[in-house]
């Protein structure tokens, strides 16, 4: 399998070394970079091909497009004439396949993908979605590629997608504002911000190894850490006074819909 890398970004950095610790071919990986500096440093890191000629995309198999989603309308009507039998994965957050066909000349073997920043230590989660055109041996080649930068999760209809960002894609960021949050009550009680730190990070590190490798649903794991009569309780029923779950389910609707309205102003960038 050959891949053509169109943009050498933090996410497609991430897939490159994902697939180099896989033990994939470097030298089947090509990334058209137009930033010297950036093109050289991945050349010299990963042994990849680097180039700025969009034209070398034709003699690959899957064509990742790793630009910003205001670059891709360009960046597709370039590659759109060079398409043959190519996959085409896109990881452009927000651009729905139909546009993203219509920008390609009505080229439509696409799988579009929602990945989230923990790609970037192949410790993330990517949400697929696969157009019809594409074919069994492709959605294959399209998992392996992600399953480079953690775990993934396939959709039978797009507008799924834009859930999948308002959890995962902005989900890190709900994570690091509790554990901000976490590590100045830590403060607040005394510790200093060094330990803060370190208790904040580890606690929600461990907690979510252990929900992730447990046969044990979430709602049980914290049951079992909640006595009755004890800490975790009183502070558990200070979350639910203050209707911290109700919170989090609003914050994540109203990511959901900006993710709609996204969608809807991309597909129309002239």
């Amino acid at each position: 399998m050959k891949i053509t890398f169109i943009g050498g970004g933090n996410m497609a950095t991430a897939l490159i070394a994902g697939l180099q610790q896989q033990a994939f071919a470097m030298s089947n990986i090509t990334v058209i970079e137009p930033n010297p500096e950036k093109a050289a440093v991945l050349a010299q890191t990963y042994s990849v091909t680097t180039t700025n000629d969009m034209m070398l995309a034709a003699s690959s198999d899957v064509v990742v497009l790793a630009v910003k989603p205001q670059q891709l309308q360009n960046v597709a009507q370039s590659l759109g004439p060079h398409l043959t039998h190519q996959l085409i994965i896109s990881i452009a957050a927000g651009v729905r396949t139909k546009d993203l066909s219509k920008w390609l000349n009505n080229y439509s073997t696409i799988v579009r993908c929602m990945p989230n920043t923990p790609a970037q230590i192949q410790a993330g989660i990517t949400g697929l979605y696969a157009n019809p055109s594409v074919n069994d041996l492709q959605i294959e080649m399209a998992s392996n590629i992600l399953k480079a930068a953690g775990d993934i999760v396939w959709v039978d209809q797009e507008n799924k997608l834009d859930a999948i960002t308002a959890i995962s894609g902005s989900g890190p960021a709900y994570v690091f504002y509790f554990i901000e949050a976490l590590q100045s009550a830590a403060e607040e009680l005394g510790l200093d911000k060094e330990a803060a730190q370190l208790l904040s990070i580890h606690t929600f590190k461990g907690a979510s190894l252990l929900a992730a490798q447990s046969d044990t649903d979430v709602a049980t794991l914290r049951e079992q850490v909640t006595s009755k009569g004890g800490t975790t309780e009183q502070g558990l029923l200070s979350l639910e006074a203050s209707e911290v779950k109700k919170a989090i389910s609003l914050a994540a609707e109203k990511a959901y819909l900006r993710a709609v309205e996204l969608g809807d102003e991309l597909g129309t960038m002239q």
